[in-house]
Parts: structure tokens; C-alpha cells; sequence
């Protein structure tokens, strides 16, 4: 297929938590309201757009979200419930195309090209799509429409809430070249800092910039970014995306100080990742750990699992051994979040008993407490050294 011809529809659901809210309590409409946070040291999830005129989005400390907006409301998830309504709104997607590649549970590109003939053009199936939703859900959707994945991310944000953006080889520079160049997708803050030091500010900036400068800035990357700058974008639609990693982090009501707090932390979230990569029937070749400090400065560390495991003791010992070097490195150091990740997954399979390496899977106290947390959900379950003194008794 000629990926010129391709039409990618990118849908993304409108503040999609707190709309869900809004939807379920009248009392909301129509307020300041941010779903998360369950202390002033959590942070917003997802943020109402009547949050957003405060300047008030997602993964902002909650904190900082009261300071910006006093009257704010703020309610805690209810994930069990989003997965249900996004369930309903993928199925919506998959009675138009296959082809449907989910990037989260609000949010999702579509492959309609080979659908043209049964239900006309990429807009009419946008527009059915949106009006499904709603008349399923009672929640709005904004797409863009584009020759490609790139491009279909960039329109669909642009006429938010509720918005339908169609974009062509035709109109294509039109649209995209007054853009700032910070809505393409990778452009960091750091660099969008030296873009702007460089007078790069627009898309059409980025395009138009010489090849010297391009590669002075982005290396080995300059052609790829122009493309991007140029809306050329050739990768498919994926419709069935493994899983990259597994992880589990959590942001402390108050900061990690002591070294035996750290290691408490530490190997609760090596629990809770472990468990996840069993429940998936996976093994990590890679273990990371993210660090973010009292200022918010964050660390991410990682380490090769030989062989890969996903076995509690396996993973805590490369993760301590990370968290040990990085305060080595930042002496004194207080802790904010913590984080600890799976990555370079395979899958769990029956060893080879003639193999010098065989995958470290779980232990079978592993399995036992897992067998337990499948009985019984609600009971609080791990090694004596992951619960405070106040959790015993």
C-alpha cells in the first residue's frame, strides 16, 4: 500500500477522567475538578478543561494545582470504571476497522483505509465514531484525520473539545507550518530551550532550517526530524502492541530520608512489579529504578538481569544495588517517588534442564503469595520488612 494513501484517524477522549466524573455527578459539572491526588503530594491525573483555564494539567503536583486554582475539587480514581467505559469505546473503533492501535485507555489510532468503501470517506467514519461514543458513553471525542500516524496525533488536539480536524497532502503545510514547534511528538523541554535559542520556533521554522543547524541540534536524528517537520510519517498501525514494560512507583506523603526507608520502599515496589510480570506470564531482562528527588529532579537507573527473572528477590537485589550507587552519587538525599520497572520482557517458558542459564522465575514463595493475593484481594500481603510498625499488631 502506498502510505500516501493511507487515511489514520488518531481519537483521543476529552479529559477523559474527569469527563467520566463530570458524566456520573451533576454536582461537577461545569467546575474546576481534578481526578487523583489523594494528598498534596499526589499528583493531577487528568484535569477538567475547566481546570485548564487555571493552568492546571495532568501530572502536576496537587500542590501546585490548589495554589493555581483554590476552588478546586478533587476526586479519586476510579480506574475499575474508566476500563469499562474504554472498553465500550474500543469497541466502537473495531466496527470500523481492525486495524486499532491503542496507545492508552482514552486513546487509540485508526487504520481506516481499507473501510472507505463500506462507510465512505476518513470523515464521515470519524464523525460516526464521534457520535457513537456519545450516544453510548454521554462523553466527547476529538479526532484528527491524516495521511499518517504523525500527523493524526498533531490535528486531533487542535480543535479541543469535541473537535474534528481533516488534514490532506493538500492543506497539510498550511496547517502544520504555523504550529509551535513543540507539538511534535520527542520535542522535549530541553531542546524546545535551544530550538528557540535558535530562532526555530514554528514547524515551518524546523523545516526550513539548514542542514548544518538540524544536525548541530539533533545529531544523527536531523533527517528524521525534518521529516517530522514535513509530516512524513511511514509507520503502520499496529493493532496488537506487546507490552514494553511492567512497573509500579508511588510518590510518599512524606519524603524517604533514612536508608531503611528507602529499602522498605524499594522492595514493596519490587514486589508489586514481580507480581505483575507473573500475572502476565512474563520475564524482564532489564531492571530500572526511577529516582525523583524533594525539588523534583528525577534519576532513572537500569540493569541487565542474567539471567531474566521475574522473581521478587531477583529484581530487588539489581534494584537495590541501583538505589545503593545512586545515593553513593547524591549523599544525603531525600526521596519524593519511587519506582521500579521490568523492561526487555519474554516470555516466562518451561527451563531447559541442560541449559547453563536458566530463567530466574519465581520463587515458590513467590507463587504462594500470589495464589494467596488471588483469594483473598483485599488482605494486605508481603514481606514483614515492606509494612511500618503501625501496619503490624
Amino acid at each position: 500500500m502506498n502510505p500516501a494513501a493511507r487515511q489514520v484517524l488518531h481519537v483521543d477522549m476529552d479529559a477523559f477522567y474527569a469527563s467520566v466524573e463530570q458524566r456520573d455527578n451533576p454536582a461537577l459539572r461545569g467546575k474546576p475538578l481534578i481526578v487523583g491526588g489523594g494528598s498534596n503530594r499526589g499528583v493531577v491525573a487528568a484535569a477538567s478543561y475547566e481546570a485548564r483555564t487555571f493552568g492546571v494539567r495532568s501530572a502536576m503536583p496537587v500542590r501546585e494545582a490548589m495554589r493555581r486554582c483554590p476552588e478546586l475539587l478533587r476526586v479519586a480514581p476510579r480506574m475499575a470504571l474508566y476500563k469499562t467505559v474504554s472498553t465500550q469505546i474500543f469497541e466502537v473503533f473495531q466496527e470500523f476497522t481492525p486495524l486499532v492501535e491503542g496507545l492508552s485507555l482514552d486513546e487509540a489510532f485508526l487504520d481506516v483505509t481499507d473501510s472507505l468503501t463500506l462507510f465512505g470517506s476518513a470523515e464521515k467514519i470519524a464523525a460516526e465514531i464521534k457520535r457513537r461514543i456519545f450516544a453510548r458513553t454521554e462523553l466527547t471525542a476529538s479526532v484528527g484525520v491524516a495521511p499518517n500516524k504523525l500527523v493524526a496525533k498533531i490535528a486531533s488536539d487542535l480543535d479541543k473539545p469535541d473537535g474534528l480536524v481533516i488534514v490532506t497532502d493538500h492543506n497539510m503545510r498550511g496547517i502544520l507550518d504555523p504550529l509551535p514547534v513543540g507539538v511534535i511528538p520527542g520535542i522535549g523541554r530541553q531542546m524546545l530551550t535551544r530550538l528557540h535559542a535558535a530562532h526555530i520556533r514554528t514547524i515551518r521554522d524546523l523545516r526550513c532550517a539548514p542542514t548544518r543547524e538540524l544536525e548541530a541540534l539533533f545529531g544523527r536524528f536531523a533527517a528524521r526530524t525534518r521529516d517530522r517537520a514535513s509530516g512524513i510519517d511511514d509507520r503502520p498501525v499496529v493493532s496488537s502492541r506487546a507490552e514494553k514494560s511492567i512497573s509500579a512507583e508511588e510518590t510518599f506523603d512524606k519524603d524517604l530520608r533514612t536508608l531503611a526507608e528507602m529499602q522498605r520502599e524499594l522492595l514493596r515496589l519490587c514486589e508489586r512489579t514481580a507480581g505483575r510480570l507473573r500475572a502476565k506470564d512474563v520475564l524482564a531482562g532489564t531492571l530500572q529504578i526511577k529516582i525523583r528527588q524533594a525539588d523534583f529532579t528525577t534519576f532513572s537507573r537500569q540493569h541487565g538481569l542474567h539471567p531474566p527473572s521475574n522473581g521478587t528477590a531477583a529484581l530487588y537485589e539489581a534494584a537495590l544495588k541501583l538505589l545503593q550507587i545512586w545515593l553513593r552519587e547524591h549523599p544525603g538525599a531525600h526521596i519524593r517517588l519511587l519506582g521500579v520497572g521490568g523492561s526487555e520482557l519474554a516470555r516466562a517458558a518451561q527451563g531447559d534442564l541442560f541449559d547453563a542459564q536458566p530463567a530466574a522465575n519465581a520463587s515458590a514463595l513467590d507463587r504462594t503469595v500470589d495464589e494467596i493475593r488471588q483469594k483473598f484481594d483485599s488482605v494486605p500481603l508481603g514481606k514483614a520488612r515492606t509494612f511500618n510498625n503501625d501496619q503490624i499488631g
